[in-house]
């Protein structure tokens, strides 16, 4: 049987056993249940479908979708009466409501008492409530304490311009330091000016002034605001136009920090 493209959507011809005739005109009997959809063979259906579709060069998309959407129809009310049905709730007896309705007398009473609880607690101005759960974690924000970000910057631009500005490179390449290498880096020349007590403080110029590029620079002062956000160094300026040095604080030189 030669089959038009078209012909293959929802007004393909099923046959079957029990019915003979198009693919939609099945389905609507099944949903007004004039048919069985147990005494239908889904596999039979495909099987037909699959066999007709073979022996064409060509398959209309709409034609195709038609059926897919009907097969799907299909298969949904086969699974549906294939399942079990859910059991209708059984009524509940004159005892069982009878302590359905205690319980919620006495779930009733405990919301009055706390409810004159709240009332009174009203009336006396007593509005704070102790917290029972922990507090919230509150990140740590960055405390620069009496330096600004403005003037660190500064100091990495002046720091820059002494470098040139490397060429764009014609491929792809790593970086040679990292953030939390050069927080280490960072972390080792605080504490050695520290156990020297008699030598001034590290200078942030002379920090950056040590790097010989600008992404050592760079990375250098991402390096600087890390430990100050995790409170291990302190930035500080004497005068308005003072050198900016970094101290260490009491006690946290020797934790390890974690780049975030």
């Amino acid at each position: 049987m030669t089959l038009l493209p078209n012909a293959l959507g929802s007004a393909w011809p099923v046959r079957l056993p029990i019915f003979e005739g198009p693919l939609d005109l099945l389905l609507h009997l099944i949903e007004r249940e004039e048919l069985e959809i147990s005494e239908i063979s889904l596999v039979a259906v495909t099987d037909q479908y699959i066999k007709a579709i073979e022996g064409l060069e060509e398959i209309e998309p709409g034609a195709l979708a038609d059926f897919l959407v009907i097969a799907a129809r299909l298969l949904y009310l086969k699974s549906r009466s294939l399942l079990p049905k859910p059991r209708p709730p059984e009524e509940d007896d004159e005892e069982e409501s009878g302590d359905a309705l205690i319980q919620q007398l006495l779930e009733y009473r405990q919301f009055k008492v706390v409810a004159e609880g709240l009332r009174l607690r009203e009336e006396a101005g007593l509005r704070a409530f102790v917290r029972l759960a922990p507090p919230p974690h509150v990140e740590r924000k960055l405390d620069l304490g009496n330096v600004s970000v403005d003037k660190l910057a500064a100091a990495v631009q002046k720091a820059l311009r002494r470098i040139p500005s490397d060429p764009p490179k014609p491929r792809v390449q790593t970086y040679p330091i990292t953030v939390a290498e050069q927080i280490e880096v960072v972390r080792q020349r605080v504490r050695a000016v520290e156990m020297r007590s008699s030598v001034e403080p590290l200078r942030f110029s002379a920090l950056l002034s040590a790097e010989k590029s600008r992404l050592e620079i760079v990375v250098t002062f991402l390096a600087v605001l890390e430990l100050i956000k995790q409170r291990e160094i302190v930035a500080e300026q004497e005068g308005v136009f003072g050198e900016i040095v970094l101290r260490a604080v009491e006690g946290t030189m020797g934790n390890s920090t974690q780049v975030t």
